[in-house]
């Protein structure tokens, strides 16, 4: 099979050429190659501390979030648990409200998140929402769609590592890999829904993120959230419509988790 692959990569980059607006959805990356990216990624973020100030002297905090990342990963709905690396790490920046997601499953949050929500439903909605995007191979469809032929062929064969590693590090700097579309990140909301589903967390959690959000943010940090992860109404109406498709569970501290998620919120460094 893996000698077929070069064929078949030729082949769906022909078909992607010709019918390009017939297929929207195409990814011509194997799922091995969202594992391998996801390495280079997180090879690429440490060597760059001052841009991603990975937390260090906290593991209470890592293990923490950790924890609830692991609730999601049990959900039936999780495809790849076993294949991709899902590893979870703190950025020190309380400036920076946000977490992403790079291909093959490393989950990065900012500190300036873990303070900004309220419960524990909210960040495991948020957290949801980013595995959902590594899930759903959402990065390595986006390259497949934005990228020319020649330049992709060379990323998919493997067969240029250092190309590859200079295309993951110009990602990472123009922030390029936190950009999705609208229907991708709607899909990324559908399945935040599905994954707490069966967490015990309220479902539809992530609204009260998006509500704060629209409601407080301020200045050049919630700017850049906004580009990455637009917020319009339908946005939230359609998050709404989903948790009434499941029965419109009502939010609780049973579900919420506020009181231990405050606990924990005031030891942060």
């Amino acid at each position: 099979m893996k000698k077929q692959f070069p064929i078949l990569v030729i082949v769906v980059l022909g078909l992607f050429n010709i019918q390009c607006s017939k297929l929207p959805t195409i990814n011509i990356f194997p799922d091995s190659k969202d594992i391998e990216l996801g390495k280079q990624f997180d090879a690429e973020i440490r060597k760059n501390p001052k841009q991603y100030p990975i937390l260090q002297d906290r593991p209470d905090v890592k293990e923490y979030v950790e924890a609830n990342g692991r609730k999601i990963l049990a959900s039936p709905h999780i495809k790849y648990r076993d294949k991709f690396a899902y590893k979870f790490e703190i950025l020190h920046d309380d400036s920076t409200v946000n977490a992403f997601c790079t291909p093959g499953g490393y989950v990065y949050v900012y500190t300036g998140l873990l303070k900004f929500v309220d419960n524990e439903a909210t960040l495991a909605g948020v957290l949801a929402h980013e595995i959902a995007h590594a899930e759903l191979r959402h990065s390595t469809r986006q390259m497949s769609m934005q990228y020319g032929t020649s330049f992709l062929l060379s990323i998919a064969l493997g067969d240029n590592p250092s190309f590859a590693a200079n295309f993951v590090a110009q990602l990472l700097q123009t922030g390029a890999l936190l950009k999705y579309s609208r229907a991708d990140e709607d899909e990324a909301d559908e399945y935040s829904v599905k994954y707490l589903q069966s967490t015990g967390y309220y479902p539809g959690a992530i609204k009260f993120f998006f509500e704060k959000v629209s409601t407080e943010h301020t200045g050049g940090a919630w700017e850049r959230l906004i580009s990455t992860h637009p917020l319009p109404q339908d946005r939230l109406n359609h998050i709404n419509e989903l948790v009434k498709a499941i029965g419109n569970p009502e939010p609780t501290e049973e579900n919420l988790h506020s009181k231990p998620y405050q606990e924990f919120k005031s030891h942060l460094p």
